[in-house]
């Protein structure tokens, strides 16, 4: 399949190590933890966090270490801390299931509960948890406005500009030097953005998958998660896993 065309982008790196992008004439802040910051609205966007993947598995056999809400929720209350948001968007697959929300631990729902106290929390509903949580504070939306940029779970087939979304998990591979290092990433053309997975247990799909063919009206950056720093990694660079 032919690849995009080449193009440059006009991008910052922030005194946080995140990597500032203008995307359909917005200022989108991608942060080291894999979170967007939208500083007119202060707005902080997280997406995919699956809360109660592990306990799923477990159901099922498969046992996991229990403890995924508890890490994704101490990550999510530091950007929380660090950003001090007015609105705080969950951008779908919130719950890895529908009755996930039924499996939080007590101390779990009373934190998740605290996000909403002095701002408006927001629910984008995904393909895992279509109906919303059913006890916990906050708005639930199919998608959002905010300036010239659209928040939505999944992302819409063809170039959408100004599109904010999650659902893919997409993960950037950079091979080089006989090692290969694999991160969870952002991908952007600066037209519209797909968000990392920010839960512990989400993983990854190679951005060079064929479900990002046709995304992209130019050829996409990568922002990859570092210690400290989101690395801008052109497509050229990246590799297919």
């Amino acid at each position: 399949m032919r690849a995009p065309p080449k193009t440059t982008y006009d991008f910052t790196v922030s005194a946080c190590g995140g990597l500032r992008l203008t995307v359909n004439g917005a200022d989108v802040l991608m942060r080291c933890s894999g979170a967007v910051w939208l500083e007119g609205p202060r707005a902080l966007i997280v997406a995919d966090l699956h809360f109660e993947k592990g306990s799923s598995y477990a159901r099922r056999g498969q046992m996991l270490p229990p403890y995924d809400t508890r890490e994704t929720l101490t990550r999510l209350e530091a950007e929380v801390a660090a950003t001090d948001p007015t609105v705080l968007i969950f951008l779908g697959d919130s719950f890895h299931d529908r009755k996930a929300e039924g499996r939080l631990d007590g101390d779990d729902h009373r934190r998740i509960a605290a996000l909403a106290s002095g701002r408006t929390l927001i629910w984008v509903v995904g393909n895992h948890d279509a109906d919303g949580p059913k006890a916990l504070p906050g708005d639930i939306a199919d998608e959002l406005s905010f300036e010239t940029l659209t928040l939505r779970h999944e992302p819409q087939p063809g170039v959408q500009p100004g599109e904010l979304a999650g659902h893919l998990h997409p993960a950037a591979r950079v091979a080089g030097r006989g090692r290969t290092v694999r991160r969870r990433c952002f991908i952007s053309d600066g037209l519209r953005v797909v968000l990392p997975a920010f839960g512990a247990y989400a993983g990854g799909l190679n951005v060079k998958d064929r479900a990002f063919h046709g995304m992209f009206a130019t050829r996409p950056l990568a922002g990859a998660l570092g210690s400290g720093r989101v690395h801008p990694i052109g497509w050229a660079s990246l590799a297919p896993d």
